[in-house]
């Protein structure tokens, strides 16, 4: 049996304590979709922690967790926060995957969700977290993006230069950094 968990509000609405709750019942635990700029704080066994990519299935021992291909991941956010998790007793090694599809976000993506912030007139700003989320969920349907299985290539750092001259023009003509 298969137990899906959709947020449909566009705030806090218990995802992650209601996933918490499910999770005894399940052998792996999948976010689908999302980003780094918001996350869940869960107190378990008397610690809190904030969880901002990695599903939070991790806190139960025996059981794996994916992040799937409708996320999109800073992958020095993730790498942040397993270190957090890895520091305070949770093994994320052999628990937790990532899809070879999972959109990346890059420090680009994060400067051109500024620039363009800081571009709309007063009255219009969408009160974006800068994190880069809205970039690279528009590199993704576009087509443009870097997914993690492409850091597998060996053309990667060709792949990733092209993304940075290109997001550069468009930070020249949104006058940002």
């Amino acid at each position: 049996m298969n137990t899906i968990l959709i947020g449909s509000q566009w705030g806090d609405e218990g995802k992650g304590k209601i996933i918490d709750v499910l999770t005894d019942r399940a052998d792996i635990v999948v976010r689908y979709q999302g980003g780094s700029n918001a996350g869940h704080t869960v107190i378990a066994e008397g610690k809190k922690r904030v969880l901002r990519l990695v599903p939070s299935g991790i806190l139960h021992p025996s059981k794996s967790c994916v992040i799937g291909n409708g996320v999109v991941m800073n992958p020095l956010d993730l790498l942040g926060e397993i270190d957090e998790l890895q520091s305070t007793g949770i093994e994320t090694l052999g628990r937790m995957w990532i899809s070879t599809r999972t959109q990346m976000v890059m420090l680009y993506h994060r400067a051109l969700d500024k620039a363009e912030e800081a571009a709309r007139p007063v009255g219009r700003k969408i009160g974006t977290t800068g994190r880069g989320i809205g970039p690279a969920y528009a590199a993704k349907v576009g087509r443009s993006g870097l997914r993690c299985g492409d850091m597998l290539q060996d053309d990667f750092l060709d792949k990733v230069r092209e993304q940075v001259l290109e997001t550069n023009d468009r930070l020249r003509e949104l006058h940002a950094k």
